[in-house]
């Protein structure tokens, strides 16, 4: 068996032991040995699963500089590439709500939609934790549209979490995140959640 073919392999395991952090880089191997080898890359070259991996591990700068070396060719002939490129850049510009649109929004192929599915829940799991550092209550509604859900499972989620629920009020009472002396919230972060708060009440 050829090098590449063990490594195209080894993509195919990640993905179905669901070790989606290490797609990227397995990605990144085959490509720099196909490369050293000076052998173009297959039509079938996986873009789409390269890109959500490196969205997955929150490499952003990584997916960037993929989508910049992607023959603009492939990016018009390929729509759920363009789909998950949509995806990290509306996590590039915090776009909260654009994140869970792209998600939401493309019907994705058998191979990608476990890693889209793995990096839905993910950024609701960020966006939770971000929220519990910022916020001792919000309302279900505020909290549904930053985690991307329905407001019977923005309750659910939440819950889960360990929030508790006014149900007169729909008011939830966050759970604040455990101290971790060593690590501070990114003022950036913060910023922006606030400027997303005041458009979703204004």
């Amino acid at each position: 068996m050829q090098q590449g073919e063990m490594n195209a392999g080894l993509l195919h395991d990640a993905i179905s032991a669901h070790r989606f952090g290490d797609v990227a880089s397995i990605c990144d191997n085959l490509e720099l040995e196909l490369a050293a080898k000076g052998i173009a890359k297959p039509d079938d070259w996986p873009y789409s699963i390269h890109l959500i991996g490196y969205i997955y591990v929150s490499d952003m700068n990584g997916a960037r500089f993929l989508w910049k070396r992607i023959p603009t060719s492939v990016k018009q002939s390929q729509p759920e590439l363009v789909a998950v490129w949509k995806i990290g850049q509306c996590m590039w510009m915090h776009d909260y709500a654009g994140v869970h649109e792209a998600l939401r929004g493309y019907n994705w192929g058998q191979d990608i939609q476990p890693l889209v599915a793995a990096v839905a829940e993910d950024y609701s799991k960020r966006m939770c934790k971000l929220l519990s550092t910022a916020y001792s209550t919000i309302s279900v509604d505020d909290a549904a549209a930053f985690l991307g859900l329905t407001h019977s499972e923005a309750i659910h989620f939440t819950l889960q979490q360990g929030w508790t629920l006014d149900s007169s009020s729909q008011m939830l009472t966050v759970k604040p995140p455990p101290p971790v002396s060593e690590q501070k919230l990114d003022s950036s972060k913060l910023k922006n959640l606030t400027e997303y708060v005041f458009q979703l009440e204004h």
